[in-house]
């Protein structure tokens, strides 16, 4: 096996671009003005009279004081800018430095910086601290131009850069900014003014009376302001709580917030980092303890030793936030911004906490991206890109990183060499299986019933997560392979993802299981790292369950764990969901107070889609959706729900948690299904067969059936029941029919089903068949039972690819060694069959045969995420002889769909096994060995004899 690592993609250093060096020399004298520039619009191909629409391309001429520059032409506009900006730094000189300051050159800069920050040419610039500038000289008395130090250490971002190369720490410790800002002043004592008791700074000598009366006619806010917030106590015992900050123009916004917290004035207010998007001003205001700004002259300290907090942690708070918050908080979205010089503001509701307090979870980002709190879940798997609905699982997963402010996740994708089967997409090789053969054991006899394929290449890849300052916090490393480096790329993600959001929903859980947890993802846990850099908060309002006595209300519905009344209203179709369908819901979700007459809807979503069998949504939801058809309409009740989710859907907090706190609360769905989509398997054999693979073969059984006059049939894998619902419309000789699966859903839709075909039939006074009996039974195909013994016909159509191969293959002899049917149907898809299939026309068929290779194989998928394997012709051929002589069968090779004489061949292809000798009695020799499969439903006919 020959392993190369493919593409790696590490951390990279912040890159300055031209348009940023520009900017930091220039600023806002700096006028880009971007120009369309019409092309030619001779036509590319002669003689062809329609128009063409031709792509917009772009010139950009940036206008600079001493100079003026036109860049060429660009298909994207921002392209265009960056062009322009470097010719100019190449015309005038500029010198770029690419290396890192030291300390030393750092400090300077530092103090450099907050020299040009209270300089008069800054005050005309337009930066958010020019804003607060303009606000806090217009405060009265000894306060007037006083700046808190929080609000330089926040909106300054090149101060913060600068810090981080003193001392890396400051990147989890945004607070010790503060500190070398007041070291730093100390070099400014002739220009700069500190406060011993008050942690602000202000310029010695007042500002010129017209730089300050031209700031004052800026500011736009004439009239007083309301401006909703979010209160977080420290005390989880209380709520989180909606408030209002009444901003005026006459007051400095910050001292409004200081006044809520209950704090002297602005300069005793910190200041979170911003919170969501980058361009967000949603932060969190806070009370600075009393030790926060250090000794000038002491030793910094490194780390969260920085910040020694007053009173009692907010751990709401710090979870958000990211780093150790005291006392009570503000979460506000208001501040000045590099856009104007008007003071910014949004409402910020309680809901809106909510939202950001489970988007820091795997899950909840997953929720959040598909606007459907109450109903999706993040999915276990990655099968197509055609069937994942939300965010992609690596997009997830880089904003969970950003979230919780970590590197950019690292991928490193490493190439295999197979011989084996495989598809591009869900194939479950692992890599002890890669580049050799697998030799199974049936009864204590090697068997070499594992066909080889030619050798194609397969990707794994490695996912790493690191801090900012590049220390390893978890490495995941599964052992699937894909056919796609994409693949690949989602499902190593998706792999760290749920048990990330596992972790994250599990925190009281002890760290030793998680390890366990960890082995089983192929996750490689740095703990002492884990722990310093993800921060956990596990709310006490986080999931709430009343015991309650499941309720039935129809006698067509099987219980679902966690539901109660369940009620399915409408005709049944006969189209329903299966594993990879896409299925189509409208829903609405309700909160209930039961026997008060309250209800209060709380999310509503229309064309909802999720895949069917990944756990893209509720398990309770899922459950019930399978066992519904198209137009069908479900009612239910829960009281598992999480409060949280609550409070981010419903707009209305107060109500919320009045309704909460009442008993008899609960969640009222109401579902209607709309659509399903086949999964990709049917689709493709539809867009080409007429009638379908799947008719066609439930025809080649029943004439097989006919022709024999078995009065016994069995169906190994009978899954939904398509075949034995199929053969109620055929008069065969037929007496008993029993189906084996081992899905419980897909038997309770098999007998569903059933059930009302033979209903029908019965009332109608028709005899359509001379079926006397049909039972199903749930349990494995591959273990024996002397139940299923001895029957004239067995049937086992398209399942053993869902199997794996060493299983299809102990099922053969399981099969032909102790069931032993007198006739035994096996089919497979013909994996050549695939590049008709997926093209889906003629051409791809006649490409096939005039190319004498199979080259276009190498390209094809599964036909279904699910398939563990799909044989050509030569290993199925190979399979099906080997098994027969081992067991003394007669095998036939046929198939349907395509010919056998035209390539590819067929294209669904189909082995019968016929056994010639006579069955004893008492063949089973071993009791110990006899399987007991659980009977799920009987049916019995009933009808007199006339």
């Amino acid at each position: 096996m020959e392993t190369k690592e493919l593409t790696g993609v590490a951390p990279k250093k912040a890159i300055v671009t031209p348009k940023t060096i520009i900017h930091q020399k220039f600023g806002t004298k700096a006028c880009y003005t971007i120009e369309e520039v019409k092309e030619s619009d001779e036509n590319d191909c002669p003689g062809l009279s329609i128009p063409q629409k031709r792509p917009c391309v772009y010139r950009c001429s940036l206008q600079l004081p001493e100079l003026l520059v036109v860049s060429g032409i660009f298909k994207k506009k921002k392209d265009a800018e960056q062009s322009a900006a470097e010719l100019a730094i190449q015309k005038l000189g500029i010198r770029v430095d690419t290396d890192d300051p030291t300390p030393e050159e750092a400090w300077d800069s530092i103090v450099a910086r907050i020299n040009y920050l209270f300089s008069e040419n800054f005050l005309s610039s337009l930066h958010p601290l020019s804003g607060h500038m303009g606000a806090i000289l217009q405060r009265k008395g000894d306060l007037c131009g006083s700046l808190p130090v929080s609000v330089l250490a926040v909106y300054d971002a090149k101060l913060g850069s600068l810090c981080k190369y003193i001392d890396p720490e400051v990147e989890s410790n945004p607070f010790l900014v503060m500190s070398y800002i007041i070291k730093a002043t100390t070099k400014l004592s002739g220009f700069i003014a500190t406060a011993e008791q008050h942690p602000w700074i202000r310029k010695q000598s007042p500002y010129p009376e017209d730089i300050v009366d031209s700031l004052l006619k800026q500011d736009g806010l004439q009239e007083p302001i309301q401006v909703a917030a979010v209160r977080i106590p420290s005390s989880e015992e209380k709520s989180v709580e909606a408030v209002t900050l009444h901003i005026s123009s006459k007051e400095y916004y910050l001292n409004i917030i200081a006044n809520e917290l209950g704090l002297e004035d602005a300069s005793n207010v910190l200041i979170s980092r911003n919170l969501g998007k980058a361009s967000s001003e949603t932060r969190l205001f806070f009370a600075a303890p009393k030790s926060y700004i250090l000794d000038p002259s002491s030793k910094l300290p490194n780390g969260k030793d920085g910040l020694h907090l007053d009173g009692p942690s907010n751990l709401r708070a710090s979870y958000l936030s990211g780093h150790d918050i005291a006392g009570d908080a503000i979460l506000a979205s208001i501040g000045y911004t590099w856009k104007c010089r008007d003071l910014f503001y949004e409402d910020v509701a309680v809901q809106s906490y909510y939202r950001m307090l489970i988007g820091k979870t795997p899950g909840g980002i997953y929720k959040l991206s598909r606007e459907a709190l109450l109903a999706s879940e993040l999915p276990s798997r990655f099968t197509t890109r055609a069937n994942w609905r939300g965010s992609f699982p690596r997009d997830i997963l880089c904003n969970f990183c950003r979230q919780h402010r970590l590197s950019e996740p690292l991928f490193s994708i490493i190439s295999h060499a197979s011989k084996e089967p495989t598809e591009s997409c869900g194939s479950n090789l692992k890599v002890a299986d890669l580049g050799r053969d697998v030799i199974g054991c049936v009864n204590g006899a090697p068997t070499t019933s594992r066909p080889m394929q030619s050798d194609t290449e397969m990707f794994q890849c490695e996912v790493k997560l690191l801090s900012r300052c590049e220390n390893l916090i978890i490495k995941c490393f599964p052992k699937d392979c894909f056919k796609k480096q994409n693949d690949a790329i989602q499902n190593a993600s998706l792999k760290l993802l749920v048990w990330l959001n596992n972790n994250f929903n599990n925190t009281v859980v002890p760290f030793e299981p998680l390890y366990e947890t960890a082995d089983i993802f192929g996750i490689q846990i740095f703990s002492e790292n884990f722990f310093r850099e993800i921060s956990h908060y596990h709310s006490i309002q986080n999931c709430q369950q009343l015991n309650q006595s499941l309720g039935i209300n129809s006698s067509c519905t099987t219980p679902v764990k966690g539901v109660c009344l369940l009620k399915i209203e409408g005709p049944d179709s006969g189209v329903c969901p299966c594993n990879g369908s896409l299925s189509c819901i409208s829903y609405s979700v309700s909160l209930v107070v039961e026997g008060e007459n309250i209800k209060k809807v709380i999310e509503v979503t229309n064309n909802f889609e999720f895949e069917v069998g990944v756990g893209a949504v509720i398990s309770y939801v899922e459950e019930v959706v399978m066992q519904m058809s198209v137009g069908q309409s479900a009612y239910f009740t829960t009281s598992i729900f999480t409060s949280d989710l609550i409070f981010a859907s419903a707009s209305d907090s107060v109500e919320m948690q009045s309704l909460l706190s009442s008993k008899g609360c609960c969640l009222e769905y109401e579902i209607n299904l709309t659509k399903v989509a086949e999964p990709l398997e049917e689709r493709m054999e539809q867009a080409l067969f007429n009638p379908s693979l799947s008719k066609q073969r439930v025809e080649f059984a029943v004439r097989h059936i006919i022709e024999s006059h078995a009065t016994t049939l069995i169906d190994f894998g009978c899954g939904s029941g398509s075949l034995l619902e199929a053969l109620l419309k055929y008069q065969t000789s037929l007496e008993k029919i029993v189906g084996v699966d081992i899905s419980p859903k897909g038997l309770t839709r098999a007998a569903k089903v059933l059930h009302s075909k033979l209903v029908t039939n019965s009332d109608s006074g028709v005899q359509l068949t001379s079926i006397k009996s049909l039972i199903l039974y749930e349990g494995s195909i591959t273990k024996f039972g002397s139940r299923l013994q001895g029957f004239d016909i067995g049937t086992c159509l398209e399942v053993i690819e869902h199997m794996d191969e060493d299983e299809a293959c102990l099922f053969g002899d399981v099969a032909l060694s102790f069931f032993c049917p007198r006739i035994l149907i096996v089919s497979t898809p013909n994996y050549e069959y695939n590049v008709v299939l997926q093209r889906s026309n003629l051409a791809a068929q006649e490409q096939y045969e005039e190319s004498g290779e199979k080259t276009l194989l190498q390209s094809c998928k599964f036909r279904n995420h699910d398939h563990k394997f799909e044989w050509t012709r030569e290993q199925f051929q190979k399979w099906a002889s080997g098994l027969a002589a081992q067991h003394n069968y007669n095998v036939e090779i046929s198939g349907v769909g395509g010919s056998a004489d035209i390539e590819p061949g067929f294209a669904s292809q189909i082995a019968v096994f016929k056994r010639e000798w006579s069955l004893e009695d008492g063949l089973l020799k071993d009791a110990d060995m006899d399987h007991h499969y659980n009977k799920i439903w009987e049916w019995v006919c009933h009808r007199k004899n006339k």
